[in-house]
């Protein structure tokens, strides 16, 4: 993780990725690091589409690094989905010279689901939106170490 984040070049934002198996949730950091903010959700449907639409956002925004969500199960292990998620990293490692950082994502969604009942939202708007909030709190959860860390 501190090797992370000492590579990154200042004033430059991370996006935060939950990666579902239908959609990737997104999240964007202010040119600080300190607050992270929903962004879009991508509708997964072809990996080199996929990637491309999530480079372009990369390129708009200025970023420096991306932070991905690892769904480690309960236990400590990791199942099918966190190897998914880790090849999603190789291969976007084979598209672009931005850092990844994996990030422990455990119970993120379920956090995201709370926040949204909570906020009485509709289980049509939760589904709209949990994707990118759970991205946001996977993004923030980084911040938060990065400045403990520093």
């Amino acid at each position: 993780m501190v090797a992370f984040f000492a590579v990154l070049p200042p004033g430059q934002r991370l996006i935060g990725i939950d990666a579902g198996t239908k959609t990737l949730g997104l999240a964007l950091s202010d040119v600080n690091r300190g607050i992270a903010s929903p962004l879009e959700t991508i509708k997964k449907t072809k990996f080199t589409a996929d990637a491309a639409r999530l480079l372009e956002i990369c390129s708009e925004h200025k970023i420096a690094g991306l932070v991905l969500g690892l769904p480690i199960n309960l236990d400590g292990t990791e199942g099918p989905r966190a190897q998914s998620t880790r090849a999603l990293a190789r291969n976007l490692n084979k598209l672009s010279l931005l850092p990844i950082l994996l990030w422990d994502e455990r119970l993120t969604t379920a956090e995201a689901e709370r926040m949204l009942i909570a906020a009485d939202q509709t289980r049509k708007r939760r589904a709209e939106v949990i994707d990118k909030l759970a991205a946001t709190i996977i993004l923030q959860n980084a911040l938060d170490r990065m400045r403990v860390a520093t």
